[in-house]
């Protein structure tokens, strides 16, 4: 199979629809998360169906001082890892392609939750953001498209924004992809020098030390559960060494419901020993959110949830998430 390289919404249009189609956005500067993503949507397109990959640095969502200039563009490079993925069409139209009257007056507003964390630290991204996957969307026309866990705020809003304003396209979210010390992928991975990178390892250990204490309150609060606390299981569990496990669980379970913050206490602590690192991690802030608005859980949550984090490290920004489940004992994710 040979790739198709299509530049205007014209050329996109004219082009036969063939089973369903599957869309995957991007930026360009493809990486094995982008491919996981290609992949998945082939699989789901289905062998009569069509995948589309867009590649569009879109200036709506930088803002003063951020990256626009700098963000690599690897049009070749992307295309030969688009189609070894699977992908039939890249389109990657120019800016005026896609603000034909330069920067649109009407834009798609992000509302309450794209304003929290990310949205705080970036004001005006997520509006940027949804407005270019709103237009995309039009200009594509799929039955399903896919976006990265690794950006769990923004692939929040787009199942909000698709939801709230009837777009009728399925949504799904693929597993973040991760590189063998852990880092997440990411584009602007590659700003980072060795040094840096070593700094950076701390937002993925962070996480997974939050995730390993939740699995572990979990699984005491389900032994504790299983366990009655009656005397004569104490002497029986005493006669086997267990006395001391059995006390431990129960008082893990009085003392700590829910858990969030022994989670957040957790990931912190490798936070703040980053931040003694040369060079240092400088925290943009970690959160244990609710992702269905992004904000901050209460200890007594139950459900679906996720840890996330977002830092610098020397010029450069990064960004990294884990979902969890609270409530469901010896469930982690």
């Amino acid at each position: 199979m040979t790739i198709t390289l299509l530049r205007t919404a014209a050329d996109l249009s004219a082009r036969t629809r063939t089973g369903r189609r599957a869309v995957v956005m991007t930026m360009g500067a493809l990486h094995e998360g982008h491919a996981t993503l290609v992949r998945s949507a082939r699989e789901l397109a289905g062998p009569a169906g069509e995948v589309v990959v867009t590649v569009f640095v879109n200036p709506l969502q930088f803002g003063a001082g951020e990256d626009l200039d700098r963000y690599p563009r690897t049009l070749e490079a992307d295309l030969k890892i688009a189609e070894e993925a699977g992908a039939d069409v890249v389109f990657a139209p120019s800016v005026d392609e896609v603000y034909p009257g330069g920067e649109p007056q009407v834009r798609v507003s992000a509302g309450p939750m794209g304003e929290r964390l990310e949205g705080a630290a970036r004001p005006g991204h997520f509006d940027g953001m949804l407005t270019v996957v709103a237009k995309l969307l039009h200009l594509t026309r799929p039955d399903v498209a896919l976006f990265g866990q690794k950006d769990a705020q923004q692939l929040a809003l787009i199942r909000r924004m698709v939801r709230d304003l009837n777009f009728g396209i399925e949504i799904v979210g693929v597993p973040t992809v991760r590189e063998d010390d852990g880092l997440a992928l990411s584009s602007r991975n590659r700003y980072l020098s060795p040094a840096d990178r070593r700094t950076a390892l701390a937002l993925s250990r962070a996480l997974f030390a939050g995730q390993d204490r939740h699995a572990a309150q979990e699984a005491l609060r389900a032994r504790a559960r299983e366990v009655p606390a009656t005397h004569a299981r104490a002497e029986a569990l005493s006669a086997l060494g267990e006395s001391r496990a059995a006390a431990d669980t129960h008082a893990v379970a009085k003392a700590a419901p829910a858990g969030p913050a022994a989670v957040r206490a957790a990931a912190r602590l490798v936070l703040d020993e980053a931040a003694r690192l040369n060079p240092p991690l400088v925290l943009d802030y970690l959160a244990l959110v609710d992702p269905d608005d992004f904000t901050e859980i209460d200890d007594d949550f139950t459900g679906e949830a996720v840890l996330a984090v977002a830092a610098r490290v020397g010029t450069t920004r990064l960004i990294d998430n884990l979902p969890l489940t609270f409530g469901t004992f010896g469930a982690a994710s």
